[in-house]
């Protein structure tokens, strides 16, 4: 498979199960209406997990324009394929996106509530408070970028060695993507992934959902260059501590 389609197709397939557990929490009516935020952060890990196990061995899943700059700034990623890479998993995000709408497109009309209607596309802060917000995404970026570089440079013994066995090599980035929810993601729903939280958001801005309410464009700078802060300081960290 060709590496960007295995991102488009990876990225699509994390937010149909990412964002569809949102939606199946949030929303009116559904089998998983107020289920809470231990089924929010575990599906989302899980969806991680299965898209690892998709895009793994075409394009090293990255799935987050984060996780590929940070690996271009760290000079193990080609800075010519950033670009496509970025494209790829936007539009993943946004098909995914548009897919959980029309899946549960019954559930969204009956619910009344803007924002519950909002929660499954894009992020929000629990408090607005910018700052702390920012702070929010950089931090939970950060941790993620930089335990990600200690997993794919996982040494056993005198011999590199992937974290391979087939697709259990994704349960690592599962279990971080998990701590990081639970620990981190209550403040502003832990994008940590641009893609995320932009493609769904450009998707709810567009759809013809009644009542849909905002798309709250004045805070989505925030998912967006939070990560990238976060990925960045990550990547560079990593170069010192391997060059010192």
């Amino acid at each position: 498979m060709n590496s960007y389609i295995a991102e488009f197709i990876a990225t699509a397939i994390m937010i149909l199960l990412g964002n569809g557990v949102v939606a199946n929490v949030v929303l009116k009516d559904t089998k998983g209406q107020n289920s809470g935020w231990i089924v929010i952060t575990t599906a989302w890990a899980l969806a991680v997990f299965v898209a690892v196990v998709v895009a793994g061995p075409h394009s090293g899943a990255h799935l987050n324009p984060a996780v590929t700059l940070a690996l271009a700034i760290a000079n193990m990623f080609e800075w010519a394929k950033v670009p496509f890479y970025i494209l790829a998993q936007l539009g993943g995000a946004m098909t995914g996106s548009f897919l959980v709408w029309i899946f549960y497109k019954d559930h969204f009309d009956a619910t009344a509530d803007a924002g519950l209607k909002a929660a499954p596309f894009a992020t929000g802060p629990a408090i607005l408070n910018k700052t702390s917000n920012l702070f929010s995404e950089i931090v939970g970026t950060f941790v993620l970028i930089f335990v990600i570089f200690y997993i794919t440079g996982a040494e056993f013994g005198n011999e590199k060695t992937p974290i391979g066995l087939g697709s259990v090599g994704a349960l690592p980035v599962t279990f971080l993507v998990w701590v990081i929810g639970l620990s981190l993601g209550g403040t502003t729903g832990y994008a940590i992934n641009p893609a995320r939280d932009l493609g769904p958001r450009i998707v709810h801005s567009i759809i013809p959902m009644k009542g849909k309410g905002s798309s709250n464009w004045p805070y989505a700078w925030i998912p967006v260059i939070g990560p990238i802060i976060g990925a960045s300081l990550a990547a560079l960290l990593h170069l010192y501590l391997k060059i010192g």
